[in-house]
């Protein structure tokens, strides 16, 4: 063998090596299209608490409006955030009775900034988006309050009474913007369920 061909073998090995180190846990790849990060694939993470099921709607019309009660000990079986959201933990619950007492006394950036905070700490729970929503309606930005609604019934899974709820407040939203169509529509989806 001459120099050359040595030369030759050992890149040759040098980029099977490095092509090696190119690929990620279980031989995918490493390398992220431009679009984003796709990780639709990936398992989701198991989950600690279970969320419980409510025996009355959260999110209601302000003529139906119940007080927001502390998070009780969970159910033998109760279905996951997908189902019906996630549970709400007692720091979410006080920061949402601050924004309640903030609403009535006319403060809505205050509620916002309060209701903001609860959504950190509870990000899937649809009642949290709800009492948002309603916020910005006393806050008088109501396209933000309706995309709010929105996120908030995406996050209600398959708890009637809180879709029931989420639609009841778009239609007064939508109503309030002048969509009447778009308001009857959510009115009939409530009706629905």
């Amino acid at each position: 063998m001459n120099k050359t061909t040595i030369t030759r073998a050992g890149c040759l090995a040098m980029a099977l090596g490095l092509a090696g180190c190119a690929s990620g846990p279980g031989g995918g790849s490493i390398y992220v299209p431009m679009g984003g990060d796709d990780r639709s694939s990936a398992p989701e993470p198991p989950r600690t608490a279970e969320p419980q099921e409510e025996s009355e709607p959260r999110v209601w019309r302000k003529s139906e409006q119940p007080e927001v009660s502390e998070p009780e000990a969970p159910a033998t079986r109760s279905p996951s955030y997908r189902e019906s959201g996630d549970e709400l933990p007692a720091a979410a619950v006080s920061l949402i009775r601050d924004a309640d007492q903030r609403l009535a006394q006319g403060d809505s950036a205050g509620a916002v900034a309060r209701l903001e905070r609860a959504q950190r700490i509870a990000p899937r729970s649809s009642e949290v988006y709800f009492k948002l929503a309603e916020a910005y309606v006393s806050g008088g930005n109501l396209g933000a309050a309706e995309q709010f609604t929105l996120k908030g019934l995406s996050l209600a899974g398959n708890d009637s009474r809180m879709q029931r709820s989420g639609w009841l407040l778009l239609a007064d939203i939508r109503r309030a913007r002048g969509n009447v169509a778009g308001a009857d529509q959510a009115e009939a989806r409530a009706g629905a369920l």
